[in-house]
Order: C-alpha cells, then structure tokens, then sequence
C-alpha cells in the first residue's frame, strides 16, 4: 500500500479535483486521515501554498483542526490528522473550496437481493371452543375477537433498512455496527374470551326455588383507596424544575465570574492581547515539525539567525593581452546565498564562492552576463551564449575601472522576508572580513552594520555519519523572475548518502537540497546548534547544493579572524523562553519572549511564540474555569435530587403507616 512520511495507507476515504483523502496508520498503530495533493495541483502556481496556508490556517483557529504531521514541500504535499478527530482530511479539502466525493460504503444491516422475509414470531392465541368458520378476510369489532380460521400467514416482504447517514469509515474502529431489534410480541390479553358451555339435546328442569337467593349481591365489597398518580407526577414535575433552574442558576452564576478571554495576561504588554494582528515569521517551525517536538524546538531557537545574502559586482571585461574593452559598458552580475549570524554585532558565515568568488569563477560569471546583455542588445543569437564563453573566456580578464584593479562589490544581508536587487532597508550593508579559498574551506566571515541582531551556537564538535539524518535550513524561492525575487526561509530533513574530500577539507555529501540560493546555509544538531554549512558539490553534474561542510572549518576560519562565537543575553532568554513554552510553563514563557521581542525587533519568532504562548494560556484558562463551573453545577443537581429523595422518602413512609 502508498505510504507517505510515518503513515501506511489503508484505504481511500474520498476524491476531490486536486487531491484525495486516505485512511492511514502510524508506526505505533494510530489511526489518521491524510489530505494529498496530487503533483498536478502542487505543481500549479499558488497551489502548494494554498494548500499549506489553508492546512496551518485550520490549525490556528481555536474551533479549528490541527494536523499532526505534514510535507508541504513534497512532490505531492499532504497533510495527516489524527482519526478521533474527524474527517480532518476532508474538511482541508473542502476549506480550499473543493468539491469532496467520499468513497461510497456497504451500510451496515442493508439486507441483501435473495433473503428470505423474516415471518412474525409466535402464533395468535386461540379461544378455546369449536371455531366457528368465517368468509373471507377479518374485521375488527369491538367485542372480544373471533378466531379466524386457517393457519396464520408469515408477513410478506423483505425487512426495510433503517434510515441514517452511513457510517464513516474512521467510525468501524470503536466498536459493532448498530442493529435493528425485532419489535416485541404483544402480551396476551387478560379478557379472553371462555370456553362456551355445552349444549344439550332437551332443555333442563328449572332448579328449586330458594328465597335466600337474590338477584343481587347484599354485601358489597369496599372501594379501594383512590390512586395519588396525580401527586407522584406533580411532585416529580417540581423536583425536576427545581433542579434544572438549580443549575441553570448556578452556571449563569459561574459564567458572570468567568474572566474575558482576550483580556491581556499579567506582566505581558497591550500588544500581547490575542486581540492585536498575529505575527506571521517568514518560517514557522510548527509547521515545518511535528507540534512540541524537539525538531520544532531546534529550528525555533536557529531560524532568526539566518540571513539572506546578495553580493553584486561590477567591473570590465578586457582582453587579456591589451588590455582593450571588450565590450564598452561596465558589465554586472548578481551572486545569492544564505548565511547565518554568530555574534550579535553582526558577524556572519556563509559560502565563499557567494561573496568572493575566485578569479577565474568571476571571469566566467562576468562572460556569462556580457553575453547575455549582447542576446538582449540583439548583437549575438540566444542560442550561441555557450559557444561564445568558451570561445572568449580564456582570452579575456575581468577588472576594474582601470587594468589591474580589482572589479567592486557590494555585499547586503536581510533578515526574515527578503526580496531580490534590495539596496535600502530592510538590507543591511555588510563587508567581507575575510574568506577562505575553495580548496581550504570555501567560506567567508562578514560583517552586517547593524547590532543587537540574533545568533546561533556553532557545534564544532557535531558528529555527522552517513546514513544518519540531519535538518538543514536556508533561504528558498519559488520566483521564476530572478531579478526581484522573493526569498523565504525553508527547512527540511535530509540524509548522508556519503563523504568527499575537497583538498584537505572532509564534506558529506546528502540527498537533497532547498534551491540556488541555498549554498552557505545550515545543517543543524538536535539542539538547533550549527553542525555544518550547506556546501556545493562541484563533482555533480548540476553542481547542485547537496554537500556539508562540518562546523570545526567554521571554527578554523573565525580563529584566523579573531572573532569568537557569543550569544548576546537576549538570545539567552529567548532560549529560557522557548525552554519554558516547550514544557508547557506558558506563564514564564510569555514574560520571557516578551523581553527578547522587546530587545530584539529582528527576531519575529520571539514574537509569535509569544502569541501562541498567550493563547495557550487562555485557552487553558478557559478550560479550568468551564471544569469548575460543571463541578459547581454538578454539585448543585446532586443537593437537589438529595432533598428530592428524601422527601420521597418521608412521603412512602407515612402512606405505609397509615
């Protein structure tokens, strides 16, 4: 059978044009229902985050269902709810406005073509005497029934199914399908009527007269005593009006000292309020992981620190003899990457290549784009850019302004959402401290001009084996305009295929990668520390980004820059404070993310755990507040019925005694 993730289907639930919804198991035997969204759909533009948007939008809603693993970046996404919680899986579908068609089922006690009708059990009841034979079919009267002569018949025709909604399949698991009981005989009649007397052939001789033999009774039996059902009824009737506005009294009572919901908890700000806009982070770990996993904790605690890299360069292209133009205009290209912060002040990591490519890779880059501004100029066919690179490539240099400079770069980092060609805010300038060659390492140390920005804990000693697996996180797009492309972080879980060496330095090589721009971003530990850098794998084809370098070559490169990783105090409590909502202490948690949100404007996620912090509380307020007032309600009712009963009591008493 399909199996998706942890899940093993077990039979489809319903169709609908997008996608379908299965029946599932886990590996510990829970039942689920999973929503898939077929590979046409996911591969349609706004489909896959439609999808995904709808599924968390469900899981955020108080009266909404949250799922309990999902891929939203799968060939075919999904989505799985857990079983006992309802056709989680349909209701995904139809909130993406979905006409749904659930699998027809067999209802259960349908009866089936070829059984034979059910007769009526019992024979009627017979007065004793000779029968007395009657033409055609019986008449009620309202005397006392004849017999009627003949055998009884059986009732024709087959039993009727009973009426219902057919049984959901997620519903065969608790228990026998309902069954309709065959309807009771009725009691035999205590007036039936008596054997006639027999009749003789001559009438008989009148008895004697006896003069003590009345025609009626003299001495009458008493009447009994009058039945009180009027009393019994009334007095029931009271008792249960009296309980009932017992505990509606009460619960109207309970309710008016009930707090407001969505007054702002103790030491949180007026922004806190579940009233205020919700934070939407450019990644939410809750639906990148299983809800209050460790996986979610990880990249919880990483995500802020990563950071969107764009360096732009710009310079001539020469020949490399004369040193003569080759074409007159200065020509650009654009390198993108991924980073991450490891001191508050600014000092980031990431790929080498990106923001100081080697002199050669820079040449070809340069090549590559002068090409490209001929094809637009419509001075060189499309289809001849290839060719023409590697007909001028080793006869050309690329420079500055003047031969033998250097061409310039600008270097900008962003946080969070960040888009393409950004030169002003929410980009931060940032200048490269120093790089590593390709065969040392392939890394770069830079520095953003802003502070008071968060960071992440660098593993130097994180083991990495193949086979096993490892979550890496980076910056992604689904854009197909390059230019002012919107980049977002993304996250997923890959596993170590094998090793390579590049120079000196070790590299494992995994069997994924989240896009382009991922180069330079981060294989975390369980702890969401730095275990590695997401590296190129030169020796592939596609020179696809399925490679880690390990997180001692960070080390090396920040000894050689002077610069030591820290953690700033406020990521200190933004950890004590994920830490207490991990653990379910939401009161701690919302005091300590309100801090780190308050000294770290950067750090979104500070702010939305914080949110969900406080609604957790609230909804865990609620929950307390409506068990006391069923407990005072019960309570209540019991009081009630207790004086009830004794009051029955006292009443059965004295009518015995009487």
């Amino acid at each position: 059978m399909q199996s998706v993730g942890p899940y093993r289907f077990t039979h489809m639930l319903g169709t609908c044009p997008v996608g379908k919804a299965w029946a599932a198991i886990d590996e510990q035997g829970r039942f689920a229902t999973v929503a898939v969204l077929n590979a046409v759909a996911a591969n349609t533009p706004g489909w896959r985050e439609a999808f995904a948007g709808t599924a968390n939008a469900m899981s955020q809603r108080p009266d909404g269902q949250a799922f309990t693993y999902a891929d939203f970046y799968a060939d075919e996404p999904w989505a799985a709810y857990p079983a006992e919680a309802g056709p989680g899986a349909e209701k995904l579908f139809r909130a993406l406005g979905q006409e749904y068609h659930p699998v027809p089922t067999e209802q259960a006690g349908s009866p089936k073509q070829g059984d034979s009708p059910v007769p009526v059990s019992g024979v009627p009841r017979q007065p004793s005497g000779p029968p007395q034979s009657v033409s055609g079919p019986p008449h009620p009267v309202s005397a006392p029934p004849q017999p009627v002569s003949g055998a009884p018949q059986p009732v024709s025709g087959a039993p009727q199914p009973t009426s219902g909604a057919p049984i959901a399949p997620w519903a065969l698991h608790s228990g026998a399908l309902p069954t309709v009981p065959p309807a009771p005989m009725p009691p035999p009649a205590d007036d039936a009527p008596q054997s006639p007397a027999p009749v003789s052939a001559a009438p008989a001789d009148p008895p004697p007269y006896d003069p003590f033999r009345a025609p009626v009774r003299r001495i009458k039996p008493s009447e009994p005593p009058p039945r009180r059902t009027g009393l019994w009824v009334g007095l029931a009737a009271v008792v249960l009006v009296v309980a009932v506005a017992s505990g509606v009294g009460i619960w109207a009572i309970a309710g008016n000292e009930q707090p407001d919901p969505y007054v702002p908890p103790t030491g949180a700000s007026t922004t806190g309020s579940s009233t205020a806009a919700p934070i939407e982070p450019a990644l939410k770990p809750w639906a990148q992981a299983s809800l209050y996993s460790p996986e979610e904790k990880a990249l919880a605690v990483a995500a802020p620190s990563l950071v969107f890299v764009e360096a732009v360069f710009t310079g001539y292209v020469r020949d490399a003899r004369t040193n003569a133009l080759v074409h007159p205009q200065p020509v650009s290209f654009i390198r993108r990457c991924s980073g991450f912060l490891l001191t508050p002040d600014g000092h980031a990591v990431t790929n080498g290549s990106c923001v100081k490519p080697a002199e050669g890779h820079a040449r070809w880059l340069a090549v590559d784009a002068l090409a490209r501004m001929l094809v637009q100029g419509k001075q060189l066919p499309a289809a001849q850019i290839s060719s023409y690179i590697a007909a001028n490539l080793p006869k050309v240099r690329f420079t500055g302004v003047e031969p033998g400079t250097e061409p310039t770069s600008a270097v900008y980092g962003q946080l969070n959402r960040a888009k393409g060609n950004a030169v002003e805010e929410p980009a931060i300038k940032a200048e490269v401290v120093r790089s590593l060659p390709e065969d040392s390492g392939n890394t770069a140390l830079i520095k953003l001009a802003r502070g008071n920005l968060p960071a992440v804990e660098l593993n130097a000693s994180a083991s990495l084996a193949e086979g096993s697996p490892v979550r890496i996180l980076a910056y992604a797009t689904s854009d197909v305009v390059f230019r002012n492309a919107e980049y977002r972080p993304q996250s997923t879980m890959v596993t170590i295929t094998g090793t390579s060496q590049r120079g000196p330095v070790s590299i494992y090589l995994v069997n994924e990668d989240l896009g382009p721009a991922s180069h330079g971003g981060v294989a975390l530990d369980s702890a969401g520390r730095v275990a590695g850098l997401i590296y190129q794998d030169q020796a592939a084809p596609d020179r696809a980004n399925r490679a880690i370098l390990p997180a001692s070559t960070i080390s090396a490169l920040l000894g050689e820059a002077g610069v030591a990783n820290t953690l700033g105090d406020t990521d200190k409590v933004y950890r004590s404070g994920l830490d207490a909502y991990f653990r379910g202490d939401s009161s701690s948690a919302i005091t300590q993310l309100q801090k780190a949100a308050a000294a770290t404007p950067d750090n979104l996620l500070a702010q939305a755990y914080r949110q969900n912090a406080t609604e957790r509380q609230r909804l865990e307020d609620a929950s307390r507040q409506q068990s006391s007032t069923l407990v005072l309600v019960l309570v209540g009712c019991a009081g009630v019925l207790l004086v009830a009963l004794v009051i029955l009591a006292v009443l059965l008493i004295r009518r015995r005694d009487r």
